[in-house]
């Protein structure tokens, strides 16, 4: 019988691997350079559109909140414009355009064929989470951001790109650049050696800048020093803010009464880039944390549910529960509710949701920078 302590995964000291990897970081870090300059001096072309398009993004691979950002400006938003967000589709085993308007539909194509398949199969996760959480506005993806904001345009007034600040064939007419509080010490290398998809100077585009996932206690004095670390440009405004848990829903949306003590045991579900936040909270919760961590985007298997569910099953807590991210339980329903597990109706998950939360009572202001962008730039307010 499986008993529910935790369990620890030790990874390999990277530092030797980083320097065999830096000469790569070197050349990587020219081609990024010499691209950025091209685009800047006009020699590659950038598409501007004649309705309001707000970038959000970072210099770094991994989750620095890009998406509980879009899903604050939706929120900002949605009532009074004619709101589509577009996407990549990372994940997704489809290609090209595909646009998600009314409702959440079997969507045919080459590799889908004719069989019902998980929105998240068909435009990738975080795509599919804005979907179902707002199902009035259209969720679109797109390899091309150009071409998609082009079949977007005789039907919306305004689009959010998500994870589009390296798009630079397209030029927003606002970028929101976000930094991950937890990694601002962390080394400034580019891939492969390092984290970061382009110099630390490519903030110069952003007109705001976010330091997100900042615990909710941090001080004025610590912000400050963050401040003169990130160093914006008298044209950028900064904003601090941390990350607001929600309570347990089903994997419906629907809201629990589920509460979790120091007797709880969580079996924890991620399939995400950076889990350690969720970890710090729920562990101020109960010291009972049993982690199944994947990759980011990873695909759940079979194999990886049957496992939890098992030890779910096995574990002799009176009380415990599975729970695991809004964006993870996108892929999570194509394989856990999948016939070949026959316990998946007896071990019920729980989603929980996150929301930003801006410091100092900043909010306002942001909420002002945005809503009198997309106003000035909008030929006709609030038209549904």
């Amino acid at each position: 019988m499986a008993d529910c302590s935790g369990f620890y995964i030790f990874t390999a000291d990277m530092k030797y691997l980083r320097w065999l990897l830096f000469p790569f970081s070197l050349l990587y870090g020219l081609v990024v350079i010499v691209r950025n300059w091209l685009y800047d001096a006009g020699i590659f072309r950038s598409q501007k559109f004649n309705l309001p398009v707000i970038s959000v993004g970072n210099l770094e691979v991994g989750g620095a909140g890009k998406s509980p950002m879009t899903e604050y400006l939706i929120r900002l938003l949605k009532d009074n414009y004619k709101l589509a967000t577009l996407s990549r589709g990372y994940g997704r085993k489809t290609k090209g355009f595909i646009s998600i308007k009314y409702q959440v539909p079997s969507i045919k194509t080459r590799e889908a064929e004719t069989h019902n398949s998980p929105l998240a199969t068909q435009i990738g996760d975080e795509p599919a989470q804005f979907k179902r959480k707002f199902p009035d506005i259209t969720v679109a993806v797109d390899e091309n951001r150009v071409e998609g904001i082009k079949k977007l345009l005789p039907d919306h007034e305004l689009i959010l790109m998500d994870d589009a600040y390296q798009h630079r064939a397209v030029e927003p007419g606002l970028s929101i650049l976000l930094f991950d509080y937890g990694k601002l010490n962390q080394s400034p290398l580019l891939l492969p050696a390092g984290n970061m998809r382009e110099p630390f100077s490519g903030r110069w585009r952003a007109q705001i800048i976010v330091i997100s996932k900042c615990p909710q206690q941090l001080t004025l004095s610590e912000q400050a020093l963050i401040a003169e670390k990130i160093k914006p440009l008298p044209y950028q405004q900064l904003f601090f803010t941390s990350i607001g848990y929600q309570l347990l829903q089903d994997m419906e949306g629907r809201p629990t009464d589920t509460v979790i003590d120091k007797d709880t045991t969580i079996f924890l579900l991620t399939g995400i880039a950076n889990a350690e936040p969720l970890v710090q909270y729920l562990s101020s919760r109960t010291p009972h944390i049993i982690h199944h961590n994947y990759p980011d985007h990873h695909p759940f298997t079979l194999k990886n549910i049957t496992k939890l569910a098992a030890e779910y099953s096995a574990c002799e807590s009176q009380k415990k529960v599975i729970i695991t991210t809004e964006k993870d339980a996108q892929r999570l329903e194509e394989s856990w509710f999948n016939p070949g597990l026959s316990t998946a109706d007896q071990v019920p998950v729980f989603v929980i949701p996150i929301r930003v939360e801006f410091l100092n009572g900043t909010g306002d202001r942001f909420d002002q920078l945005i809503t009198e962008y997309v106003r000035e730039h909008t030929a006709h307010n609030g038209i549904h």
